[in-house]
């Protein structure tokens, strides 16, 4: 039989085809991207490569592959808008793996989010001695409970059969499987030498005149009138503990629950740093949190803790470190659970293998870094036999060492050869140098990005007139001379997480860079040592809270005094020039755009007809100030509003100073109104950065801050630190990036490892004696990184 020589109809969809994209501020941008091929995309930070891989690609495909669910199913899925874009061809199924924090729910941890933790369960269940029941009587997250009661049966005759059920749980009945219990400070809670009527509740939203005031007031049980120094014990008791009880306030049916149950209810149940500012104010203030004395912070009950397969409970499995773990698991050897002891040791190799071994799994999710937690969401896609399928990945080297980097890039190029799509959105010079394909977007960033600036190969791109092809070979050289230090920050017995009793002096009136392989200590000795309070200004890599309304003029208190200067200038009130307030369009709520639910189908936002997304009421835009309303105001980007705020009419001093730091950070692209939900992880960080630099603080202590730091924009930030130490400030960074080591006056170097092969000072003292030292793994890369410069 001779073989077709026609090629089949089903091998021509060999690329996904994007015409006319235009999501935030993509310019018509139609690009072809090869399948089963490694695509990284590039670009300033701004340029719009989130909004065509994210917004566009992997938003359309997830769409698509939620419409193929019933309508009853789609009811309980997010609803995605139909992204702007003309044409959209070859999609094939999109996993993305981003960066965006994994639920910081107290019950929680690394083994619950990844099944690793299911399996110990089930393994436990099997094995340990003495038996105490079904894998759920190892889980902390399920508490054991025995209830009794009578059933209809019908034999023949209807009759009551008493029957009892019961489920046996792992969970400690006195953390309710938290691991640490709450101690409440009274005096946080009330004056106790004011009566209730006299406002003695000091708990956020239990004011008089609110709801929660008026039933403690109605409720019957003490007085109101009486200051709280006079109760009873009774009535103490009953304020402060009493069980939901039903009540009538005011002719409404309500019930009354103490101030404890109620605050460990609404306060506590939730995350902390999920709570809005003044309340979590308020916990922190209020509350201590210490270690559950029954479970001793293990979180499960005395059963589970004393059930052991050779000496080792699953307590104690869950707190070794994972590269611990997989070897005891491999010491296993039982037929009954082959199987799972398979499933087990792969999954655990995979955490060793993607670099996070040094992790435990009893490690609560939310203290992960935005690069471990998509380090852990990529766990479960390792050994997948899935092929054809698109992942998508969020700068996947943030947060990692320049020896962990090579590994990373492994893991990519694997997936690749599987048969599937990869797409990367990265900055980093080494995994742009693996790539198949390369986009380049940009030229510039917000309004002055948005095109496709140079499509083809690495070789193409760096020999390419663009930015990042001209920053592609870039290397920092080691400074001639460092600063000299003006003091010492001494840190004496560091022994938080990893550290092993570690003592060291960081020098002050300089940049210091703390480094290390990722998990070898660094943040621990920075945050964990460093005493937060007066003087010390720490800008973290955590999420900005904000909704879609929270714009960078409300985040960094710019929109204060323009609105005063508006209405000063016009003789009206300043609410009018708030969009959440009394001069929000009534159309749109003052959000500039409306959601319509189509029901079975994707929901569409579409831009209020009647502000046409102004998101003001006709009425206030007619108050100008300097020649602009308020909606032009909040359109224009940071360096134009700068320059108009500098002088003539609209000259306001408070405002422009906002501005000038948040151009300062590379932030002079940022349109005043765009929604903080529409910043990358980069941007939200020197948002931060702009913000606390206001603050009156002699330390700095900032956290990668060169994360979704295009090659171009590390140049300007390490001239924005400079700027910092030489007007009399000491800057700790904790960072990767060989640039900022390069250019830092003092380098302390953790590890040798990571996890429980780390925690110790390896190296102290100038980049240039680091790289002449060579005898640890960030001397041997920074050498390589100032070695290739030289050469060039």
């Amino acid at each position: 039989m001779t073989k077709g020589t026609d090629a089949h109809a089903a091998d021509s969809h060999e690329m996904i085809r994007v015409h006319g994209a235009r999501v935030n501020n993509l310019k018509d941008v139609s690009v072809e991207i090869p399948k089963r091929r490694l695509t990284v995309f590039t670009g300033v930070s701004g340029s719009g490569k989130s909004s065509l891989v994210f917004g566009t690609i992997a938003a359309e495909s997830q769409r698509l592959i939620n419409e193929t669910y019933s309508a009853f199913v789609q009811g309980f899925m997010p609803t995605l808008a139909r992204p702007e874009v003309d044409i959209l061809d070859g999609l094939t199924t999109a996993i993305i793996v981003d960066q965006q924090r994994l639920g910081a729910d107290p019950r929680s941890t690394v083994g619950t989010v990844t099944d690793t933790n299911a399996m110990l369960r089930i393994l436990f269940s099997r094995l340990a001695a003495p038996h105490i029941g079904p894998p759920s009587a190892y889980a902390f997250n399920v508490a054991s409970v025995q209830a009794s009661g009578a059933i209809k049966v019908d034999k023949g005759a209807r009759k009551a059969e008493k029957v009892t059920f019961s489920r046996t749980g792992g969970m400690c009945p006195r953390c309710e499987g938290r691991g640490a219990v709450t101690d409440i400070d009274l005096t946080q809670l009330y004056d106790d030498t004011k009566s209730l009527r006299e406002g003695a509740l000091t708990i956020p939203g239990y004011s008089v005149d609110g709801w929660y005031g008026r039933i403690y007031t109605g409720c019957g049980f003490f007085d109101p009138d009486k200051p709280i120094a006079r109760f009873t014990k009774r009535e103490l008791h009953d304020l402060l503990h009493k069980e939901p009880t039903k009540i009538k306030v005011e002719g409404i049916n309500l019930t009354y629950e103490g101030l404890i149950p109620k605050i460990q209810k609404s306060f506590l149940a939730k995350d902390v740093d999920a709570l809005q500012s003044h309340v979590r104010a308020f916990v922190e203030r209020a509350v201590t949190f210490t270690v559950c004395p029954d479970c001793e912070g293990t979180r499960l009950n005395e059963g589970a803790r004393t059930s052991t397969i050779g000496g080792v409970s699953i307590a104690d499995a869950c707190a070794m470190q994972i590269t611990d773990l997989a070897a005891w698991v491999r010491g296993l050897d039982d037929p009954s659970v082959a199987p799972l002891l398979t499933a087990l040791g792969h999954s655990l190799d995979s955490f060793v293998e993607i670099g996070l071994g040094y992790l435990s799994l009893d490690r609560p999710s939310g203290t992960l870094s935005g690069g471990e937690a998509q380090r852990v969401k990529m766990i479960r896609h390792l050994g997948s036999s899935l092929t054809d399928v698109t992942y998508v990945f969020d700068e996947p080297t943030t947060g990692l060492h320049p020896h962990d980097i090579q590994r990373m890039n492994g893991l990519l190029l694997r997936l690749r050869d599987k048969g599937n799509t990869v797409l990367v959105v990265e900055h980093k010079p080494e995994t742009i140098a693996i790539a198949d394909h390369v986009v380049d977007l940009g030229p510039g960033a917000g309004t002055g990005g948005g095109a496709v600036c140079f499509e083809g190969t690495v070789e193409g791109l760096r020999a390419s007139d663009t930015v990042t092809g001209r920053h592609l070979d870039d290397r920092a050289a080691l400074k001639e001379s460092v600063r000299e230090a003006t003091g010492a920050l001494e840190i004496r017995g560091a022994d938080a997480n990893n550290l092993r009793g570690v003592d060291v002096d960081i020098p002050l009136g300089v940049l210091v860079a703390v480094t290390g392989v990722a998990g070898s200590g660094k943040s621990s000795l920075v945050h964990g040592s460093v005493p937060a309070g007066e003087g010390v200004i720490s800008v973290d890599q955590g999420a900005i809270r904000g909704s879609r309304r929270s714009n960078p003029a409300t985040y960094t208190g710019l929109l204060d005094p323009i609105r005063k200067a508006f209405a000063k200038a016009n003789g009206v009130k300043p609410a009018l020039f708030s969009a959440n307030s009394e001069g929000a369009c009534p159309t749109c709520n003052g959000v500039g755009v409306v959601y319509t639910d189509l029901a079975m189908m994707a929901g569409v936002a579409t831009t209020c007809e009647e502000c046409e997304g102004r998101r003001f009421q006709s009425a206030v835009l007619g108050y100008r100030l300097g020649g602009r309303d308020i909606s032009e105001v909040l359109a224009m980007p940071v360096s134009e509003a700068e320059a108009f705020f500098a002088e003539g009419e609209a000259r306001i001093p408070a405002a422009h100073r906002i501005l000038t730091r948040l151009s300062d950070v590379g932030l002079g692209y940022l349109t005043l109104g765009q929604p903080l939900t529409t910043l990358s992880g980069g941007e939200r960080q020197r948002l931060k950065l702009a913000t606390h630099m206001a603050e009156k603080g002699g330390v700095y202590v900032l956290d990668e801050p060169t994360a979704g730091l295009h090659l171009a924009d590390v140049e300007q930030l390490l001239g924005l630190l400079d700027r910092l130490v030489d007007s009399g400030k000491s800057v700790i960074v904790v960072e990767h990036h060989q640039a900022v080591m390069a250019h830092a006056d003092w380098i302390i170097d953790l590890g040798p490892g990571a996890g429980h092969d780390g925690g110790q000072i390896v190296f102290e003292g100038t980049p240039a004696e680091l790289v002449a030292d060579g005898s640890t793994l960030t001397g041997r890369h920074l050498a390589e990184y100032v070695g290739k410069q030289a050469r060039e």
